[in-house]
Parts: C-alpha cells; structure tokens; sequence
C-alpha cells in the first residue's frame, strides 16, 4: 500500500470517528445535558469538517501520484 492510499485510508476513518463521535455527543446532551457534550458535539463537527477539507486538498495535490 503506498502513502498516498495509507493517507487517504486514515484520513477517511478519522473523519468517520470525528463524526460518530460528534454525533454520540450530541445525542448524550438531547438526552442528558451537559454543556461538556455540547462542547464536545461542536468541536468534533467542526474538526470533521476540518478533515474533510484537508482531504480534498490532498486528493488534488496528489492527483498526478498513483495508487500503488
């Protein structure tokens, strides 16, 4: 696997966490309260969104590097 395939990999599983996670979070302060989970909620959203980003500007930084 070569780095750019390992990048991509990790990268979209990290923005599957940020966002699960922010999900969890945000579905615990509905339920709960807790102005922690609110907290937690909108930061983990907005590094998700973060990521996402970064990871169309690598796509077209590296769009001339193959795969393998």
């Amino acid at each position: 696997m070569s780095l750019k395939a390992f990048h991509i990999v990790f990268i979209t599983a990290s923005i599957l966490l940020a966002f699960g996670f922010a999900a969890w979070s945000l579905m615990t302060y509905s339920e709960l309260g807790g102005r922690s989970f609110l907290i937690y909620g909108v930061g983990s959203t907005i590094c998700g969104v973060g990521l996402v980003a970064y990871e169309v500007y690598v796509l077209k930084k590296l769009k001339n590097i193959s795969y393998l």
